[in-house]
């Protein structure tokens, strides 16, 4: 009965953590994800205890592993249903857009304005006005798309016309098809089927990813064993 409370008490804990780190917000860890975040602050505190708990070192032991395991499990999750990644990691958050600042997305990503603009100056911008697009990461990183005096001249710029490389669009992605992009490349599922069955895979689950180029060549990388 001593070992149920202990794996619960711990469950309880992982999950009071998760909630607290998703109304933090993601600022606070940065590149980690949220159950990096919750896993690190934790075994290391549990481990702690652990060092100067002498009577029974059992019950930090057995809370270091459920909340090793609950991490794994989680990620298992992100890995297999992808529609769960944002809820357990989030989703980039649009804060500026062609000189629009988006306020209500800014306190939805708990940011202020003062966090924005030291973010924008760490990457060498200190005018709003030369950036045309700010995405806040899922991982706490902002990501900024400068207006187009401000980007890195290009071939085009110069007037030179390097050699266009091939298109490459995913077309299969954690054993999903992604029919949009293969209407993009005038194709069907059954193009698709009839490719994967040349190269000896069953089905679109057996595939990990899979890529298109525009000459129509398809690379496939399956699901591991």
């Amino acid at each position: 009965m001593e070992l149920v409370r202990v794996v619960l008490a711990a469950l309880l804990s992982y999950a009071a953590l998760f909630v607290c780190a998703k109304i933090i917000g993601r600022k606070q860890i940065a590149q980690l994800n949220f159950l990096d975040y919750i896993t690190g602050i934790t075994i290391g505190s549990i481990a702690a205890e652990l060092a100067t708990e002498l009577e029974t070192p059992t019950r930090p032991l057995i809370a270091m592993a459920v909340y090793a395991l609950a991490t794994w499990a989680m990620s298992q999750v992100g890995v297999r249903f992808m529609r769960s990644r944002k809820y357990l990691d989030g989703s980039p958050t649009i804060i500026l857009r062609s000189g629009k600042l988006y306020r209500q997305n800014m306190r939805k990503a708990k940011l202020d304005l003062s966090e924005f603009m030291v973010m924008c100056h760490e990457q060498g911008y200190f005018n709003l006005s030369d950036i045309d697009t700010a995405v806040f990461e899922y991982n706490g990183k902002l990501t900024l798309l400068p207006v187009s005096t401000r980007r890195p001249a290009t071939p085009q710029d110069m007037g030179l016309t390097p050699q266009q490389e091939g298109l490459s669009v995913e077309v299969i992605m954690d054993g999903r098809i992604l029919g949009e992009n293969l209407r993009r490349l005038g194709l069907d599922e059954t193009w698709l089927g009839r490719q994967l069955r040349n190269q000896g895979i069953g089905s679109a689950t057996d595939v990990f990813l899979a890529v298109c180029d525009d000459q129509h060549q398809l690379t496939c990388y399956p699901m591991d064993p």
